[in-house]
């Protein structure tokens, strides 16, 4: 299986900023996984800490 995740990062933002958004959905999503069976089909959307749809992750066939 191949997952993939992209997320869209506020350019407004400091990097210092970013990184700390980022690292919170990685956080956030990562213990979020056990949720699914992880097969290609699954996936959903990603949000920031404002509750904004930033991305989306998905599983597809390798």
């Amino acid at each position: 299986m191949k997952f993939l995740l992209e997320v869209t990062v506020d350019d407004g933002a400091s990097a210092k900023d970013s990184a700390a958004e980022l690292g919170r959905i990685l956080r956030y999503w990562g213990g979020n996984l056990h949720h699914y069976a992880l097969e290609p089909g699954d996936g959903s959307a990603v949000y920031d800490s404002e509750y904004r749809e930033v991305g989306a992750w998905r599983v597809v066939a390798s």
